[in-house]
């Protein structure tokens, strides 16, 4: 199995199917500055897109992926996908409207017999650097549903988290995106921050 290179970037995933992997686009360098203030992270600040099939993903110890509509791979992408999570990487799957139904079948691809389970508020990426007690904030309210942070787990470690019904990355984007209260986006960031924090030490 390939061993996952440990450097201090973030990677974003870039997938076919006409999903618009590329949206949001200052949301995650809002968050790498973030965290380089305040959890002692030095990312680089600008963050890459990587292909799911690429090789090139073991190098990222976090891979974050975001969109609104479909989401597609081939086999040989679930397999590097696998490869990589099992290997020690890490993917954050932030849901900024439409993607569910998507993200669940295609994952199905990447894990057949790992299902999504949803993570109670005693989970220790609630409990970092920031704490959470009531689980993952809600920061929009798209079908006004509760938050809810999915994962999938290998042997008990968290391989891939994918938050739904939250949109943390519209919390990330630029004040003047949105027009999200600061307190929103304060939170937001922070419980980015504990996700990153999570990825790198985990």
């Amino acid at each position: 199995m390939i061993q996952l290179a440990h450097c201090q970037e973030v990677g974003i995933l870039k997938y076919g199917g006409g999903g618009d992997w590329y949206s949001n686009p200052t949301a995650i360098p809002n968050l790498i500055r973030f965290c380089n203030e305040n959890i002692d992270t030095t990312l680089e600040t600008k963050p890459q897109p990587i292909e799911v099939g690429s090789i090139s993903i073991f190098q990222y110890p976090l891979i974050h992926m975001t969109g609104h509509g479909n989401v597609f791979f081939t086999d040989e992408e679930a397999k590097n996908l696998r490869d990589y999570l099992m290997s020690g990487g890490f993917l954050h799957i932030d849901d900024n409207y439409g993607m569910e139904p998507y993200v669940r079948r295609e994952l199905k691809k990447v894990f057949p017999d790992k299902p999504l389970e949803e993570l109670g508020s005693d989970h220790p990426i609630f409990n970092l650097k920031y704490s959470f007690e009531d689980g993952l904030p809600k920061i929009h309210e798209h079908d006004g549903k509760r938050p809810q942070a999915l994962g999938i787990f290998e042997q008990g470690r968290l391989l891939l988290l994918f938050t739904y019904e939250s949109d943390l990355g519209d919390g990330w984007e630029d004040p003047e995106v949105h027009n999200d209260p600061e307190e929103v986006r304060l939170k937001a960031l922070q419980m980015g921050a504990n996700i990153v924090e999570y990825a790198f030490k985990n």
